[in-house]
């Protein structure tokens, strides 16, 4: 299903589910946000990429203003809804100051799991441990899926981006193991030298080798 969507570009990767604060400035989203707000409509959030625009985004709709300023500027609540592929941009749209675009609705595969594999569960947990975090899933999220997860992980932008492409819950979910299973044994390495080199300076208690 194709649709047209006023678009807000941003260097960040917005999913499904996942609130974002917006502080709003710019005349042309002021107009944007303005415009959704009175016609009850969403907009597109498509990620950027060293000033190049992907081609996959997600439709956010507005949940309140929070605050308006003196000087026009905003801050909004929104949600992330559906996933979409932009076919066309429309750098100018008649009387608007924003952009838009013609989107494609992206039909995922039948959810084909809907709990949380308990592998990925005990790498989030102890990376987390590795960090110093008090971070659970189960206490932040009612349900904590792979898109839950995305910005808990130290995903760079890019992989991040891969995530909102992947059309399946339980790829993603593996895509997620495999970066975890990677990361951590590196982690795990800085933390032995950090505290090794802790003890420079200190006294140590050694025990000689018997040969």
């Amino acid at each position: 299903m194709t649709k047209f969507l006023p678009i807000f570009p941003l260097e960040i990767v917005v999913y499904p589910g996942q609130e974002l604060n917006l502080h709003v400035f710019e005349l042309r989203y002021r107009q944007l946000v303005s415009d959704c707000m009175a016609a009850g409509k969403t907009f597109g959030i498509p990620s950027v990429n060293k000033d190049t625009l992907n081609e996959y985004g997600t439709e956010v709709e507005i949940i309140e203003i929070s605050k308006v300023y003196e000087s026009g500027e905003m801050d909004i609540k929104t949600r992330g809804s559906k996933i979409f592929r932009i076919m066309e941009v429309l750098k100018e749209v008649p009387d608007k100051l924003y952009p838009a675009a013609v989107v494609y609705e992206v039909e995922h595969l039948p959810f084909d799991t809907a709990i949380l594999n308990p592998t990925l569960t005990d790498l989030v947990v102890k990376l987390h441990r590795i960090l110093g975090t008090d971070f659970n899933p189960f206490e932040k999220f009612k349900n904590p899926l792979s898109f839950e997860l995305a910005h808990y992980v130290a995903l760079s932008p890019e992989d991040q981006y891969r995530m909102l492409s992947a059309t399946s819950e339980k790829a993603r979910q593996w895509f997620l193991i495999e970066h975890l299973q990677k990361l951590i044994p590196t982690l795990e390495d800085t933390e032995r030298l950090r505290s090794k080199i802790s003890l420079n300076g200190h006294f140590r208690k050694e025990i000689p080798p018997d040969f």
